[in-house]
């Protein structure tokens, strides 16, 4: 009788030693970037989001961040081995990004960024009830847009034609270009499809813009884009050709204007996104959310 007892109670003591090493399993958040750093401090806004949240890396939450360097090769690598390493949650932004993950895993949650149409890219069915294993922000780059055509004509009336720049690999900036073109006719302005496959015909463009001399430059820019900022601000200096981008961080390395969303402010919405996860949120019944604050810098 004894010894059962011991049995007993040893068990007990190993359930209740194992119930508590589960009840302390510190979540794991994996975070996803196509480029080689983050993206104008963006990693930086949402650890300390999450620090305001409560979760402190290495305390009560284990955060992997992996850079892709702009290598589509090296995104699908790396989506797979946060997938493989049990990530309770992934992060991740850029329509590369995402569409790797997606690929990777159908059930670990998913929170995006995406500076695109996620519904008409096929990353989700729909904003409001998204399904699946991803949610997140969307960057409403179909609305804003045609407003940065608008910002030009208020900044240069009498431009009638305009150079626009962006990524023909990136499926999500496809629908971006149309739906520029498509507000550009009402406003009598012609757009020059400028559009590479790859940062190898950078030069191509330079070329063209240097014979034609548009009256303004207009760029989508993804992350293998962004990585030739130099290069591009250095030509555009040269011919003399103003140019709008999306993010402020442009304007600080020379560009004239940009427009575009608050992108701390969607980060910090996303974290509040994570949080609900790691408490037991399921990602299909979260609304993939709009921006909501644009910022214009000069």
């Amino acid at each position: 009788m004894r010894k059962l007892v011991i049995v007993l109670v040893h068990w007990f003591l190993l359930a209740a030693v194992s119930l508590a090493a589960h009840a302390q399993k510190i979540p794991r958040l994996g975070i996803l970037r196509a480029g080689a750093g983050p993206a104008a401090g963006e990693s930086d806004v949402l650890i300390e989001a999450l620090r305001k949240l409560g979760y402190i890396n290495g305390k009560n939450i284990l955060i992997d961040v992996r850079y892709a360097q702009g290598n589509r090769e090296r995104l699908r690598e790396f989506a797979l081995e946060l997938v493989q390493s049990k990530a309770d949650v992934i992060y991740t932004g850029s329509s590369p990004a995402i569409f790797a993950l997606k690929q990777a895993t159908q059930s670990i949650p998913i929170v995006m960024v995406s500076s695109t149409d996620p519904v008409r890219s096929g990353m989700i069915p729909s904003l409001a009830k998204p399904g699946g294993n991803i949610t997140g922000m969307s960057l409403i780059a179909n609305d804003l847009w045609p407003k940065r055509l608008e910002l030009i004509k208020e900044i240069l009336p009498k431009a009638s034609r305009v150079a626009i720049f962006w990524n023909k690999s990136n499926t999500g900036m496809a629908i971006e270009a149309k739906a520029t073109e498509e507000a550009a006719v009402p406003m009598g302005i012609t757009l020059h499809d400028r559009g590479v496959k790859d940062a190898n015909e950078i030069d191509v463009v330079f070329e063209a813009m240097n014979k034609e001399r548009p009256d303004a430059f207009l760029a989508l820019l993804d992350v293998p884009l962004r990585a030739h900022q130099n290069r591009i601000l250095d030509f555009l200096a040269k011919v003399r050709v103003p140019a709008i981008f999306e993010s402020k961080d442009w304007v600080e390395a020379g560009a004239l204007i940009s427009y575009g969303p608050d992108g701390d402010d969607v980060i910090r919405r996303a974290a509040v996104q994570l949080d609900k996860i790691l408490k037991g949120a399921k990602p299909g019944n979260l609304p993939v959310e709009q921006a909501r604050k644009v910022r214009i810098g000069d």
